[in-house]
């Protein structure tokens, strides 16, 4: 696989799934629909715009359901391949086990978040369904950042945000008990900071300029596109956009949002007409683009 600075309209988005045993089934699934029926052409049903590849440690990983899903490459191979990706996925399911045995996703999460940093150039997406925001927050991913994870473990989110703060000696998270989902370092082609009307805060949840840019990662003309990797670079964890969700079903929500923005907000709307969703959006945390 070529490496690429960012995808361009006709190319598929390499998404990496991180499946751990005992991964909940509608983490995954609900998001992986989401992605795959994603399409840069509606008339073209050849047009995918994600490409999916699933991540365990073993051929076959067992869900808490009890399912089996066939991984595609083990988490050596993952590490191998994880400059190739544009997003990685981080399930929940699991979550004790995976924090006492500081197993993987742990060291796979840390891993692209250091490409992002060591590499600003590329964009990057780390989205974590339900309790895989524990992982994120094991791992310092969150420091100085807001998220959010499945209600009933919020009291554990916040001390293990706490603990990575004291222990890294960084900034606090802000965490958000109230959101769907959460995104941080959000990207459109905003242009002078200045005078930028689309900053977008937490009160703009769900709101988006009709005239406000598409995604960068599917831009048609993509020449014409303003970038600043200096700027990108000066952003937390070299501008990786971190977004955390709720609860299962709210990563349905979550995945939406990232084709609306890697793709297009009609695509997104498209998919959620398809599956018969209503797309409940979250909170995009003051961000600017590069």
């Amino acid at each position: 696989m070529a490496h690429k600075n960012s995808a361009v309209s006709d190319e598929p988005i390499d998404v990496l799934f991180a499946l751990q045993t005992g991964f909940n089934l509608m983490d995954f699934a609900g998001p992986l629909e989401v992605l795959t029926s994603a399409l840069h052409d509606a008339n073209d049903p050849t047009s995918k715009a994600f490409e999916a590849t699933i991540a365990g440690g073993e051929p076959k990983v067992l869900s808490e359901q009890g399912v089996l899903v066939g991984s595609q490459v083990s988490w050596k191979e993952a590490h191998e391949r994880l400059a190739d990706f544009d997003v990685l996925v981080v399930i929940g399911g699991h979550s004790d086990e995976v924090l006492k045995g500081k197993a993987e996703p742990l060291d796979l999460i840390t891993a692209f978040s250091e490409i992002q940093k060591s590499d600003p150039s590329r964009e990057r997406t780390l989205l974590s369904i339900c309790t895989g925001s524990l992982f994120l927050a094991q791992q310092g991913i969150l420091a100085g950042l807001s998220a959010t994870t499945h209600p009933d473990y919020l009291t554990k989110f916040e001390i293990l945000c706490s603990q990575a703060a004291t222990r890294d000696l960084t900034e606090r998270t802000d965490v958000i008990d109230d959101a769907r989902y959460v995104v941080n370092n959000l990207r459109f082609d905003i242009g002078d900071e200045d005078e930028n009307p689309y900053i977008r805060r937490k009160s703009d949840a769900g709101r988006r300029p009709s005239n406000a840019r598409k995604g960068s990662m599917s831009w048609k003309g993509s020449n014409t596109r303003r970038e600043s990797i200096a700027r990108r670079a000066s952003m937390r964890l070299g501008g990786l956009r971190v977004i955390t969700s709720g609860g299962v079903c709210a990563g349905l929500d979550a995945a939406l949002y990232l084709v609306s923005v890697m793709v297009s907000e009609e695509t997104a709307n498209e998919v959620a007409r398809v599956m018969q969703l209503t797309w409940t959006k979250g909170i995009v945390v003051d961000g600017l683009d590069v």
